[in-house]
C-alpha cells in the first residue's frame, strides 16, 4: 500500500509540474550488411556490387579501407580478415524523405551505421562482417568478400 500511494503521490507531482514522459520507438531490427566499398593506394576506391564475391582490382598492399554499411540495430559485430580481428570505426547513418541515407545530425533520426574498417598491414584474404539483431527474435545476419 505504502508503494502505490509514493506512486500516485509521484504522478501528481509530475503532472503538477508538467513533467511529460519521453516514448521511445524500439530500434528498428537488422534488415541489411552490404560491403560498399574497398580502397587502396594501388587501385583507388572500388565499389562493390550487390552479389559481388570478390574484389575486381588487386587491393593488395598496405592501406586497406572497407566501408560496410548496417541498416537497423545489432549489439555483437564480429569482424575478421581470415580469421584475424580488424579494428574499425562506426558512424551513424540518417533517412530522409528521398530515401537516401546520410551522416546524421543533430536530432536526425539514426537507421543504421556506416562502418570503416582499417586493414592494418593485412592484405589480400576473405573479409567477414556479422551481427546479431538487438531486437528479438535476435537474428543474425552477415556479409563477406574476398580481398584480391
Amino acid at each position: 500500500m505504502k508503494k502505490r500511494l509514493v506512486s500516485v503521490f509521484a504522478a501528481m507531482l509530475a503532472l503538477f509540474l508538467g513533467v511529460q514522459s519521453a516514448a521511445a520507438a524500439s530500434a528498428p531490427p537488422l534488415s541489411q550488411l552490404k560491403v560498399l566499398k574497398v580502397s587502396s593506394p594501388s587501385c583507388g576506391v572500388e565499389d562493390i556490387a550487390e552479389g559481388q564475391a570478390q574484389t575486381r582490382c588487386d587491393h593488395s598492399g598496405p592501406n586497406i579501407m572497407i566501408y560496410v554499411l548496417e541498416v537497423g540495430y545489432g549489439r555483437e559485430p564480429h569482424v575478421g580478415l581470415d580469421g584475424f580481428d580488424v579494428n574499425g570505426t562506426r558512424t551513424p547513418v540518417c533517412a530522409f524523405k528521398n530515401g537516401n541515407l546520410t551522416t546524421c545530425t543533430p536530432g536526425g533520426k539514426t537507421v543504421g551505421y556506416l562502418y570503416a574498417f582499417d586493414l592494418a598491414g593485412k592484405q589480400e584474404g576473405t573479409f567477414t562482417f556479422s551481427n546479431i539483431s538487438l531486437n528479438a527474435p535476435g537474428i543474425t545476419m552477415s556479409t563477406q568478400l574476398y580481398i584480391k
